[in-house]
């Protein structure tokens, strides 16, 4: 795997793959924001519908990307009961980006290499949600509905209030 840190490259690695999947994807700027709130406002979402893309490990090599609104926490007893497992863990930063090709903060299902399964809260289908793009001060939107079925994902409640 050949893993590009070009803001270019890593947007051009996300359209792509959004493309070849028949996946509508807008990419917009939200750089110099400095809260989740100024974040969604820049790119014209409410804060629910900003959705960060975690990578969660749940065995040796076995990786998945859970995506939860920004408002809100991952619920760790949700996530293994949707996943029918007994541990799940957050890997470090390095980790992250060796499993996903991508730093945390950036990191997006879209062009995710290696593809990742997609863990999606249910509190987002039938939404525009923006998520990371591959490139810190980016954002990609898409809808919630379509990236189900572009990434085949799972839907299930996992997340809760802070």
């Amino acid at each position: 795997m050949t893993t590009t840190e070009s803001p270019t490259g890593d947007v051009d690695r996300a359209a792509d793959d959004a493309r070849s999947r028949g996946l509508e994807v807008e990419f917009r700027d939200n750089a110099g924001a400095a809260s989740l709130p100024e974040a969604a406002a820049a790119i014209g979402l409410s804060a629910s519908s900003l959705v960060k893309s975690l990578l969660l490990r749940t065995g040796p090599d076995d990786y998945l990307l859970a995506l939860v609104p920004g408002d809100r926490s991952l619920d760790w007893p949700k996530v293994r009961r949707a996943l029918g497992v007994n541990r799940v863990t957050l890997p470090d930063a390095e980790e992250a980006f060796r499993a996903t090709g991508y730093r945390r903060g950036t990191i997006t299902p879209l062009g995710c290499s290696p593809t990742r399964r997609v863990l999606l809260d249910a509190s987002v289908v039938g939404r525009r949600i923006g998520l990371g793009s591959g490139v810190a001060g980016r954002s990609a939107l898409v809808y919630a509905d379509a990236l189900v079925r572009a990434y085949d994902a799972v839907v299930a409640d996992i997340s809760a209030s802070p």
